[in-house]
């Protein structure tokens, strides 16, 4: 049969993605089954299999609420600003890398952007507070020795924290993302620019009529990754930064934050796992409808 001949033939490759494969079936689709605990009032005393099955019950703590809507808003517009300025700050670092012309210097820059990737979200919810305390904060001595403003207690403040949530996200992931649009930049055809450059074109010619175009496949691919996870938030991001601070829920409060809050009081697994289910069903809809429209527009950028 043709399915073994291919296998015997590269049984080295084969091997080769036996660790992965495994790896993708215990983290990724043997806990599918645990699914069924959403519509389950779970106790570990009774157990998987033996708790009572509740149906949609779990799922009236989410829809239910009167915070419902708030925390729904909240992830569903943090992450829509997170994605489309996101792209735009990782497409521009990365234009702007690939126009630099020292190679030790370009390095410098990339290991620069990478840094904050790196740093957990507790580091950074320190570095927040350091630069935001009322006492020592940096940004209220800034204000004070330039305008001789009071301290702010910015921890109180709601208004600001949009913003401030915002640019800590793209601080820490836009030098990470932008590696992806870097190395699609590298692998466009010289070709391209010295002909552009002959017909007299401008830089800013060469980077909207051939770099952006050229690298649109790579844009179009992670924008639908990104509407999947639009119902998920980065807990560390919500939870962290603002310091879990009650008076900031309105703005920073989020379905998975909410979640964590609701286990830790009510120790409700149940709740949880729906809430789980909820949003990966949501996210998997949303990557459907937005690669079928795709599809429409231009087949050929489609992710399938």
């Amino acid at each position: 049969m043709p399915f073994f001949e291919e296998l015997l033939k590269n049984k080295s490759l084969y091997l080769m993605t036996l660790p992965g494969l495994l790896i993708l079936l215990l983290f990724n689709y043997l806990p599918m089954a645990g699914i069924v605990i959403a519509f389950k009032d779970y106790t570990p005393l009774l157990g998987y299999f033996r708790s009572k099955w509740v149906g949609f019950k779990n799922f009236e703590f989410l829809f239910k609420t009167s915070d419902a809507l708030i925390i729904t808003r909240n992830t569903v517009l943090y992450n829509l600003v997170f994605i489309t300025i996101g792209i735009v700050c990782s497409v521009g670092m990365a234009i702007i890398l690939s126009e630099i012309n020292g190679k030790r210097l370009a390095k410098v820059f990339q290991t620069g952007m990478l840094l904050p990737h790196f740093l957990s979200w507790v580091v950074v919810g320190y570095l927040v507070y350091a630069f935001l305390s009322t006492d020592t904060g940096i940004l209220n001595r800034m204000l004070k020795q330039f305008y001789g403003m009071k301290a702010v207690n910015w921890y109180s403040t709601i208004k600001p924290w949009p913003f401030f949530l915002v640019f800590s996200n793209l601080w820490k992931t836009v030098g990470f993302n932008s590696i992806i649009y870097l190395a699609a930049i590298t692998g466009i055809n010289p070709e391209y620019y010295e002909a552009a450059l002959l017909d007299g074109a401008t830089k800013w010619q060469q980077i909207f009529k051939i770099t952006i175009p050229m690298i649109q496949p790579q844009i179009t691919i992670l924008f639908l990754l990104a509407i999947g996870g639009i119902f998920r938030s980065d807990f560390g991001l919500f939870y962290l930064v603002p310091r879990n601070s009650g008076i900031l829920y309105p703005v920073t409060q989020t379905i998975d934050t909410y979640v964590y809050i609701g286990l830790t009081t009510m120790g409700d697994v149940g709740m949880t796992s729906a809430a789980g289910f909820y949003q990966s069903i949501v996210g998997f809809i949303m990557v459907l409808g937005s690669n079928l429209i795709v599809r429409k527009i231009d087949r050929e950028k489609a992710l399938f």
